[in-house]
């Protein structure tokens, strides 16, 4: 790989398509609970969440960049404008490109699903630039979190399950929660890192509004959040045992939380933050066999 490429690679922040893959994994999963499973739908869904989520990466690396947020102090995973290895007007120009590369991708899926498909797809680019760009960045405004749960979370998860179905599910919702939770812990581990150099540049995360201590509650709340849907999918929706797979991660959530709350060494994070996401990864397949093998109709 070049030089140029792999740099572009780093860029696009690879390890982060996992709060892109997992809510179309469960939306549709549910959906083929229902026998509504259509292959062409999903992938182009999840092609469209990916294209969203690196064009927000970009747009993250750039907006960053100009506002001062990635300098010398930062202890997070290299940034491409920051280090001077892609020129900053490049990289605007990249993740505008991407958007609308995920734009037109997902015409099909207007064309399928209806008005309401346009609604959602121009609002996740929209919200995807919003999040560090703008008059009013939802990053630095302590927003970050209740974007990534509606955007990552509700709407990815509903909106999955609605290309495939045609309709919408209150299931589909409480599937919604546990993907949404899971992926504000990766926003929490990033924003818990870098809270001090988010103080020193005016990035105003919940971290730095309220604190580490708030952080780390807020960590365990969306763990707890997510391990108490499949129960509910089991006592409440009539779904098997299998639903509960995915409490074989339970032990690995635990080994999470106590890091999150014992560790000082802001740079042991990085390593955390990868774990945290593998742990979505693995909690959302398993959650989705679940669905699957224990669906109760």
């Amino acid at each position: 790989m070049s030089q140029s490429r792999s740099v572009w690679v780093e860029a696009a922040r690879p390890k982060t398509l996992v709060a892109a893959l997992v809510p179309v994994l469960v939306g549709s999963s549910l959906a083929f609970t229902y026998g509504s499973f259509l292959w062409l739908p999903t992938t182009i869904a999840l092609l469209c969440a990916f294209l969203i989520q690196i064009g927000t990466n970009f747009a993250n690396d750039y907006y960053d960049f100009i506002k001062g947020a990635d300098n010398d102090d930062r202890i997070g995973f290299v940034r491409a404008t920051a280090k001077g290895l892609v020129e900053p007007e490049k990289m605007k120009k990249a993740a505008f490109t991407t958007m609308i590369l995920a734009f037109f991708c997902g015409l099909y899926l207007v064309w399928h699903g209806g008005w309401v498909i346009l609604l959602i797809g121009i609002l996740s680019i929209a919200m995807g630039i919003a999040y560090t760009g703008g008059p009013f960045p939802l990053g630095y405004n302590g927003l970050g979190d209740v974007f990534v749960f509606i955007f990552f979370g509700l709407i990815a998860v509903m909106g999955t399950f609605y290309i495939n179905t045609l309709e919408w599910s209150l299931l589909a919702f409480w599937a919604s929660l546990a993907v949404g939770a899971l992926c504000v812990n990766i926003l929490v581990i990033n924003n818990l890192r870098d809270i001090e150099t988010d103080k020193k540049t005016g990035k105003r995360t919940l971290g730095v509004l309220f604190g580490e201590n708030a952080l780390k509650m807020e960590y365990l709340f969306m763990l707890l959040i997510a391990f108490a849907i499949p129960p509910h999918f089991f006592v409440r929706e009539g779904y098997g045992w299998q639903i509960l797979i995915p409490f074989l991660m339970l032990p690995f959530a635990i080994k999470l939380v106590l890091i999150v709350f014992r560790t000082s060494n802001k740079s042991v994070l990085n390593d955390t933050l990868v774990h945290t996401s593998a742990f979505m990864l693995i909690f959302g397949v398993l959650f989705s066999v679940g669905l699957i093998l224990g669906n109760g109709q």
